[in-house]
């Protein structure tokens, strides 16, 4: 008997049947596909939605507009259209088989047979289909009983469908990582570490969206830990090795008990070799943005434990803040509780204030408008009135130091 996609709340979102019904899904010309099935099947969230249609892009897109749905060619190039409904967007990719690969791109012809479509995707438990409407599962290649088991495996051989892309070794880790038992598969582990150089062809910007996916797995220590063993990362990321395992594996327990949401920057932060300047390199070589390269190299600085944890986070914000105390293991946990949802205060007073006071303008009044602040951090964000004694103390300090 065949597998059923279970009912669940994204089946029924307002607009998905009018899409169903403009590809004619209930004539078996369109499906819903991957990581929608997959994870129904799971009954985990659904948040993407992808199907598969017989129907070429430029049927696709006149279908949709006759339905008076938005189309938008976000990949016509490959055969994929995106409608949204209801401002939610759904891919829609026309059935397609290879024509050529190098490793990092892939010449397609469009095609009607399911087969030939799943055939040229990843992993088993990716390539499975399901009727909109009967939710019976269409499976090819065993990727229901892999789902069971908890097993990743990829379509045909492990070395082929590496060849046809390389970032699909990347792919297998974090696969692995949420769906998998840490027990990789013989044949895709050896493809994988084979293959390992192919990764310095891709371009960093994909290297390092598929990292940032598999930090971003509830636990993803143990497949990191085979990439770092079995030399996978080494090509592209030579500074993690197995201290960098370690410390994720701290992280991610001090997180838990923080009760924190995982963070992939702060993950890969305590990867790499606590110093700033890796983190630069890293940063820069991965092609990552400035904010996230100044976010990693902010959590590397030498962590001052001993500052109280408002007065860190007022000084290099919250986040910043939570990052540097959550990979620093000796500050206690509380700590960071006192932060999560505080808004560091403005300074209640500015060099005008300072000027009134008598003192002349000039340097000294940046000066010694820091020292006001240094005294009410110090004191743990005073009320105005306190920091009006403080300005007056800090003034009169300055003028004797002028006479």
């Amino acid at each position: 008997m065949a597998a059923l996609l279970p009912d669940a709340e994204w089946r029924h979102r307002p607009g998905l049947d009018g899409l169903l019904t403009a590809l004619e899904a209930g004539e078996g010309r369109a499906r819903f596909v991957g990581g929608a099935v997959r994870d129904g099947l799971l009954v985990l969230p659904v948040s993407d939605l992808d199907i598969a249609t017989v129907l070429e892009p430029a049927a696709v897109v006149d279908r949709l507009k006759t339905a008076g749905i938005k189309a938008v060619p976000t990949g016509i190039d490959h055969g994929t259209i995106t409608a949204v409904i209801s401002g939610w967007p759904v891919e829609i990719t026309t059935l397609r088989r290879d024509v050529s690969t190098d490793g990092r791109r892939a010449t397609i012809a469009y095609t009607s047979d399911w087969r030939e479509d799943a055939s040229r995707r990843d992993f088993t438990i990716n390539a499975l289909y399901a009727d909109p409407f009967s939710r019976e599962i269409t499976d090819f290649f065993g990727g229901v009983a892999d789902l069971e088991a908890r097993r990743v495996r990829f379509i045909g051989t492990a070395r082929e469908r590496i060849a046809e892309d390389h970032l699909r070794i990347l792919r297998y880790f974090r696969f692995l990582a949420r769906f998998g038992r840490d027990e990789p598969d013989a044949e895709a582990y050896d493809a994988c570490r084979a293959a390992a150089n192919s990764l310095m062809a891709l371009s960093r910007e994909r290297i390092a969206d598929e990292l940032l996916k598999l930090l971003a797995v509830q636990d993803p220590v143990a497949s990191l830990a085979l990439m770092v063993d079995g030399g996978i990362l080494a090509p592209v990321l030579p500074e993690i090795d197995r201290s960098g395992i370690d410390r994720l594996a701290a992280l991610i327990l001090r997180e838990r008990g923080a009760e924190t949401d995982p963070s992939p920057l702060r993950r890969l932060a305590a990867l790499l070799p606590p110093d700033a300047r890796v983190a630069e390199n890293v940063g820069a070589r991965l092609k990552l943005s400035n904010k996230a390269r100044k976010r990693i190299m902010l959590a590397l600085e030498p962590h001052a434990t001993a500052m109280p944890p408002r007065a860190l986070a007022f000084r290099i914000g919250v986040e910043g803040a939570i990052d540097q105390m959550l990979l620093d293991p000796r500050r206690p946990l509380e700590d960071i509780h006192g932060i999560r949802d505080w808004v560091p205060p403005q300074l209640p007073i500015g060099g005008g204030a300072l000027i009134s006071r008598g003192l002349p303008p000039g340097p000294d009044v940046a000066k010694a408008l820091g020292e006001v602040q240094r005294l009410w951090v110090e004191e743990g964000f005073p009320d105005a009135r306190r920091v009006a004694e403080i300005a007056d103390q800090t003034v009169s300090k300055f003028q004797r130091a002028r006479q």
